[in-house]
């Protein structure tokens, strides 16, 4: 596999920005690789083609750096949920959006395993990384659960049952689907989904 940094030269200089994108990207390929606790500073320094010192200077420990690696996924699947949900004021699209998004995550970042880092972390037991999951997922129901209340004038708690439904079964199936190797196109599977679902979203009348 080509190292993050080859094309960059061993320490060349970037902006910090940069720089802290170029590790992270490292980073993320030895923890998928390898799991969090098999990894080592010293692989994700070589596969970034910097010393260790450089990559010390941006994370101070492995811990942190795989903190930052669950933030920057984490924010990318909420984004993209919140963004199917602002994006129409038509139910059954919503449900589409919702599910869309879940299964473009899990496919689309196959190929670096980022959604693993997020739904199969080898280091759940970790405080830290148990917030973060829930957060995402919370995050995520919230702004479904935030959709289906003000759209049905249900009570707090049923809107957050229904979009824990919504939500879980998006990320459980998604990830079926890529664990059986795809056995349906991936429209083909959100569609048959989208009926599923929407047969129990749309007894409940809009105000």
């Amino acid at each position: 596999m080509t190292s993050a940094g080859t094309d960059l030269g061993r320490g060349g200089r970037l902006p910090r920005s940069a720089r802290r994108k170029q590790l992270l990207a490292a980073a993320q390929e030895v923890f998928v690789a390898n799991g969090y606790h098999a990894a080592a500073m010293d692989d994700i320094a070589e596969r970034a083609g910097v010393s260790k010192p450089v990559l010390y200077q941006h994370f101070p420990g492995k811990l942190e750096l795989y903190l930052a690696l669950l933030d920057t996924q984490a924010e990318a699947l909420g984004e993209t949920v919140i963004t199917a949900l602002v994006g129409t004021t038509d139910n059954s699209e919503r449900i589409h959006g919702v599910l869309s998004a879940y299964f473009a995550f899990v496919d689309r970042s196959d190929h670096d395993g980022a959604f693993r880092l997020i739904f199969e972390s080898d280091l759940v037991n970790e405080p830290a990384v148990r917030d973060r999951v829930e957060n995402v997922t919370r995050r995520t129901m919230l702004a479904v659960a935030d959709t289906v209340a003000a759209d049905t004038g249900l009570g707090r708690a049923e809107a957050q049952l229904l979009a824990t439904a919504l939500t879980g079964a998006a990320q459980v199936a998604a990830r079926w689907w890529l664990a059986e190797d795809r056995p349906l196109s991936k429209e083909d599977a959100i569609r048959l989904l989208e009926s599923l679902l929407w047969r129990g979203i749309s007894n409940f009348p809009r105000q």
